[in-house]
């Protein structure tokens, strides 16, 4: 493992992940950080863990609506995929609840 070092509104944290994973991580505590940075340059929030809470969602916004480029899911955001896998979870359940009775 080895330890990356990121800064977040001031804050020093250390993070152990695998080498190979050491760019990605980087990449995304950068992320974090200036979206962070960005919200707390607004001073429309207060507070450190509101800020982060807030680029936290900004965050699993923009993964939710990501569109697969190509293939069988072009253009399918990855919160309709994942919708829509539940909702199949959700009617094998219910088949399967039904047919044990």
């Amino acid at each position: 493992m080895e330890r990356v070092e990121i800064n977040i509104l001031g804050r020093d944290y250390s993070l152990a992940c695998p080498p190979e994973e050491r760019a990605s991580l980087k990449a995304a505590a950068d992320h974090v950080a200036q979206l962070a940075g960005r919200i707390q340059g607004t001073g429309k929030v207060a507070g450190n863990e509101r800020i982060v809470v807030m680029a936290a969602i900004q965050i699993a916004v923009e993964l939710l609506t990501t569109k697969a480029p190509d293939g069988p899911m072009a253009g399918l955001a990855v919160g309709d995929f994942k919708r829509r896998i539940q909702d199949m979870n959700t009617i094998i359940d219910e088949a399967l609840s039904s047919s044990v009775k």
